[in-house]
């Protein structure tokens, strides 16, 4: 069984930044061949890092430390007069938590939306066997919040549970529904169902100052960032 003090880390050979123009990126991973069960990943996670798939990671840069690993204290979250449109405007939602595993209709909405507002990310073009490997492989502790409107599926997204809180992966929706702001919904769903379970964080993941598309993170507040080992609220 792994632990922390028995884990081997190896670091990829820089490459072009997913996120920043100009810059290169070094990436950190732990040992594939390591089993990582729900105590490790959750000490991981606290620790910075994430899951893609059953690989885990984070930077690793030695001339940047743009990427700053946040998560909210739920019972402290207050949310905003945005964010209370957001849940106003989609009361009419149905949600629940299903095991992770592929479904077609799962792929389908994956594949739209990538195509549609990812073209230029690192996941394009989308395929069955990327949406299985990113969302469903490694998937211990793990399910997909299914948001329906009317029985169709309109929102996905990976969430997985750890001994502190939850972990939001990756969320995908319709495109034609981008006017609900789906992805700010399912972060709120999220929230309340850390509560509902008595877990006192949810992780988001990794902050960009500079990237744009990172900014929705900080409008939750509020918010803790890991610097040189310790959570503090970010100001």
């Amino acid at each position: 069984m792994s632990n922390l003090r028995t884990l081997v880390f190896f670091a990829t050979p820089p490459h072009d930044c997913s996120y920043l123009p100009d810059r290169e990126a070094t990436t950190m991973f732990v040992d594939p061949r390591a089993h990582i069960d729900k105590k490790l990943y959750s000490q991981l996670t606290a620790l910075g890092f994430r899951r893609s798939g059953s690989h885990y990671y984070r930077p690793h840069c030695e001339q940047c430390d743009a990427c700053i690993p946040v998560r909210l204290k739920v019972d402290d979250f207050k949310s905003d007069r945005s964010q209370r449109r957001v849940l106003k405007k989609n009361a009419d939602l149905q949600c629940r938590l299903v095991p992770a595993v592929f479904a077609e209709r799962y792929y389908q909405l994956y594949a739209r939306y990538i195509e549609e507002r990812h073209q230029d990310g690192d996941m394009y073009p989308p395929s069955r066997e990327q949406f299985t490997s990113f969302l469903v492989e490694g998937a211990t502790d793990s399910c997909f919040l299914e948001i329906h409107l009317d029985n169709r599926l309109v929102g996905l997204a990976a969430v997985d549970l750890l001994d502190d809180g939850l972990s939001a992966i990756y969320t995908v929706f319709d495109p034609d529904m981008e006017d609900r702001s789906l992805g700010t919904y399912a972060i709120l769903w999220q929230i309340e169902e850390a509560k509902r379970r008595g877990l006192p964080h949810l992780y988001l993941g990794y902050w960009i100052k500079q990237c744009r598309k990172m900014n929705y993170k900080t409008r939750f507040r509020p918010i803790q960032a890991l610097h040189d080992g310790h959570w503090r609220e970010l100001v």
